[in-house]
């Protein structure tokens, strides 16, 4: 029987207009060092090591519609942030550049979207626990 191999996830890439411009939002937001910047990617890590996030340059780049409508592109995956504090947390995301969403479907949970729509959940830890 042949044993499995090592898998690992080593970054969750984005694809956007511009690389650069939505690195430098998440970069604003999570606080972590550029591992990697070429033209059409950039990567970031975060410091105490583990996963990070990677941005690619996509020319066909089609925002997606949330919450998601079936004749609009839909989101692939979103982003779960865990804050300490929900309102400030808020209030800095919309400063660097994130939308709140319309829909708010959770009241402890603050939907928002990235400068290129990407949708991202802020939860504060003790809120996301009491369900």
């Amino acid at each position: 029987m042949a044993t499995r191999p090592r898998f690992t996830l080593a970054t969750t890439v984005l694809d956007a207009p511009d690389a650069r411009e939505l690195a430098a939002f998440y970069r604003g937001l999570l606080g972590w060092p550029v591992r990697e910047d070429a033209p059409d990617w950039v990567v970031l890590a975060p410091p105490g090591g583990g996963a990070g996030l990677s941005f690619q340059t996509e020319p066909h780049y089609v925002r997606p519609r949330w919450p998601p409508t079936p004749d609009q592109q839909q989101m692939m995956l979103h982003l779960d942030i865990e804050v300490d504090d929900l309102p400030t947390a808020v209030a800095h995301a919309t400063a660097l550049g994130a939308t709140p969403a319309d829909v708010q479907p959770q009241e402890r949970v603050r939907v928002l979207l990235d400068p290129a729509g990407h949708p991202f959940y802020l939860f504060a830890g003790e809120e996301w626990a009491a369900g």
